[in-house]
């Protein structure tokens, strides 16, 4: 018998009032107020916002975004992977061919080839490059060539049943191979050195303030979309059908609902997300390479995740913050140390802090919140006993002649 409609839980709210007001002053920062103090105030005014923290900011605004992407994965499905730092690679050198074809003949070399290209004595393009001088499909690129290989990878993964470390590993096996392959350089990737130098995107000069500024908005608002997105993913039927598949697969599959195309579905989608992060970085950094696919890179962004804290989508991006910040400063400052630094953080949170610091910060308000409903409930019960009236003295009872010993 099917179930009234009336009985069913209405679908909560994308955000709450503090949640859109949230995203609102993140807007209004990202889009309005850092440009107008990078752009519009001196160099030497106090509150002015130097080229190098705006593109730091950017840079970590793209890695939250593969934060966010794992934390789908990762703390709403129950799938951690440790090679999500190929899909962000990938997006990266999408793009970056293009901007390869855009300097044409402003090379070292002054040649319409690459210059890695005519380093090696190459005569053409090869074939996977017939597409990278057009803007659009340099665009789709980014979203397909990611997704095209999650969709192989996590199809044959997932009707395999591969579960737990073993898919970590694969994951993992996957991204090193991958790396290994665009280090030759026989595959036209530019080996070890990569891609660099650009000059120009849609024909205008990459380095100037003005197109600085303009991706660094397209950043915030890509950082804006992609949890807004994973924010409606996690709130529908579809996100709850994940949460179920993470606390228990069996469980769900002997429900009736095969697993297989949440689980790839999914997937793809945060490999998507990457890529398009990794098309926004590779602009505003001026160079991709194999790197990017390190195996170590990849165990950095389950880092984020964890120090922020697992299925809050709010904790990824603080982690990506928390993380990156900290290694902006300390690879600086004492760069021996970070990996150490790095590794404990990694452990202390696994030990101390598994819901992250997004879940102590909800504890710590959790409790505040409990002591303040205490003392208000102390104070009303105080007030109670304070302004009750005092029990009015028993009347006496009347004296019957029987009970005072008369004879009737």
């Amino acid at each position: 018998m099917t179930q009234p409609s009336s009985l069913l839980p209405p679908r909560p709210p994308l955000l709450g009032r503090s949640g859109w007001a949230g995203v609102l002053a993140a807007l209004i920062l990202g889009c309005a107020l850092v440009p107008a103090l990078n752009l519009l105030l001196p160099a030497g005014h106090p509150l002015h916002l130097s080229d190098y923290l705006v593109n730091l900011c950017a840079k970590i605004m793209c890695y939250a975004v593969v934060a966010l992407a794992m934390d789908l994965i990762w703390g709403y499905t129950g799938i951690l992977s440790l090679g999500h730092g190929l899909y962000f690679a990938l997006g990266g050198y999408a793009m970056g061919m293009y901007l390869m074809r855009q300097i044409g003949t402003d090379g070292n070399y002054r040649s319409a080839l690459p210059d890695f290209m005519v380093f090696l004595d190459w005569k053409e393009l090869p074939w996977h490059w017939a597409l990278s001088d057009s803007f659009l499909a340099t665009l789709v690129l980014v979203l397909a060539v990611p997704g095209a290989v999650a969709f192989v990878f996590g199809y044959f993964a997932f009707r395999s049943r591969i579960k737990g470390v073993y898919f970590s590993i694969i994951t993992q096996a996957m991204t090193f191979a991958a790396m290994l392959l665009f280090f030759r350089n026989e595959t036209g990737f530019g080996g070890n050195n990569g891609f660099t130098d650009f000059k120009r995107v849609l024909g205008l000069p990459i380095a100037t303030p003005g197109m600085r500024m303009a991706l660094f908005v397209l950043t915030v608002l890509l950082l804006v979309g992609c949890f807004l997105l994973a924010k409606w993913i996690v709130g529908s039927k579809f996100g709850r059908v994940l949460q179920a598949v993470r606390d228990a697969e069996s469980r769900v599959m002997f429900s009736g609902y095969d697993t297989l195309p949440y689980k790839l579905t999914i997937w793809v989608v945060s490999a998507v997300m990457c890529g398009a992060a990794g098309a926004l970085y590779v602009m505003q950094v001026g160079i991709i390479n194999p790197s990017e696919m390190s195996p170590a890179n990849s165990i950095e962004m389950a880092v984020w995740v964890a120090v922020g804290g697992r299925a809050t989508l709010v904790g990824p991006v603080v982690g990506a913050f928390l993380v990156n910040g900290a290694k902006s400063w300390l690879t600086v400052a004492y760069p021996e140390f970070w990996l150490y630094v790095l590794g404990a953080l990694f452990i202390g949170v696994t030990l101390f802090l598994p819901q992250g610091v997004v879940g102590l910060w909800r504890r710590i308000g959790g409790l505040g919140a409990g002591v303040r409903r205490n003392r208000a409930g102390a104070a009303r019960e105080a007030g109670q006993q304070t302004a009750a009236p005092a029990d009015p003295a028993p009347a006496a009872a009347p004296v019957s002649s029987t009970a005072a010993g008369a004879r009737p």
